[in-house]
C-alpha cells in the first residue's frame, strides 16, 4: 500500500503539441492520436480555422502557431512576425490571428530562430499576450531565445519545448525521441514534446502514446503544465 501511495504522488506528466496544423486537409488525421493532445494551428491557412474548431469542440487545448522570422530566411506564410515590423504591426498581426481562432489559449513560435533572439520583438509579443491573458510556449528553435526572459518580465506564463519528436520521419527515430521524452519526464516530472501531423509521425505515436502509462506518465493538456514550475532544459533544435 505504501508503494502505491508514493507512485501516485510522483505521477509524471507529459504534454505533446502537434504543430503546423492547417495547410493540408490531411492534417485532420492527427486527431486520431489518443489522449489529451494539444494542437497548434498556423494562422490564416486553408484548413486552420476549420480544424481548430474541431479540436476545440473535442476539448483539446488549441494554440496559434505564429510564424516568426528564422535565421535562414525560410518562407513564413500569413500572420508572420518579422524584425522589420514595429510594435503596432505586431499587435495588429496578432489581433488578426486571434480574431480567426479566438478560443486559442496561447501561442508558440513557428520557426523563429532569428526573431526569438531579439528582445524587443519578444517584448511586444509578450505585451499582447499579457493584455489578453494568454500564455507562450517557446518552441526553442534557437538556444539563444530571449522569449522566456521577455515573458517573465511581462508576467506572461511561459514554458519551453524539451523534445522534438520527428525531425526525421522514421519509426526508428521517432521511437528514439519518444524514449528520450519518457526519460526526461521521469527525471524532471514534466516534459513537453513537439511533433507534426505527418502520416509517419501519427502512425508511430498511435503506437507509442499508450505506453506512457506503463512508465507512470500521464499525457495531459499543455495548459495543465502551466501550473507547475518551469523547466528550461531542451533536447534538439529544429525549425
Amino acid at each position: 500500500m505504501l508503494f502505491t501511495v508514493q507512485s501516485s504522488a510522483q505521477t509524471n506528466r507529459v504534454a505533446i503539441v502537434i504543430d503546423d496544423m492547417g495547410y493540408r486537409y490531411t492534417d485532420k488525421h492527427a486527431f486520431t492520436l489518443p489522449g489529451a493532445i494539444t494542437y497548434a494551428f498556423l494562422p490564416h491557412t486553408t484548413y486552420g480555422k476549420k480544424l481548430a474548431i474541431q479540436a476545440n469542440n473535442a476539448h483539446h487545448d488549441v494554440l496559434i502557431h505564429i510564424p516568426m522570422e528564422s535565421e535562414n530566411s525560410k518562407k513564413l506564410g500569413p500572420g508572420a512576425l518579422t524584425s522589420n515590423m514595429g510594435a503596432q504591426a505586431f499587435k495588429q498581426s496578432l489581433t488578426e490571428s486571434f480574431a480567426e481562432i479566438p478560443f486559442a489559449i496561447g501561442i508558440n513560435n513557428h520557426m523563429g530562430s532569428y526573431l526569438t533572439q531579439l528582445y524587443q520583438p519578444m517584448a511586444w509579443t509578450m505585451e499582447f499576450l499579457k493584455q489578453n491573458d494568454l500564455f507562450f510556449l517557446d518552441s526553442k528553435t534557437s538556444p539563444h531565445s530571449k522569449a522566456e526572459q521577455a515573458a517573465i518580465d511581462f508576467g506572461v506564463p511561459v514554458k519551453t519545448r524539451h523534445i522534438f519528436l520527428d525531425n526525421e520521419l522514421t519509426d526508428e527515430y521517432i521511437s528514439k525521441q519518444f524514449k528520450q521524452l519518457i526519460n526526461f519526464a521521469q527525471k524532471h516530472q514534466t516534459a513537453i514534446a513537439i511533433a507534426h501531423p505527418h502520416p509517419e509521425t501519427v502512425a508511430t505515436l498511435i503506437k507509442l502514446i499508450p505506453t506512457l502509462k506503463l512508465h507512470g506518465i500521464e499525457l495531459v493538456p499543455l495548459s495543465l503544465l502551466y501550473q507547475t514550475p518551469h523547466i528550461s532544459n531542451v533536447i534538439a533544435i529544429s525549425e
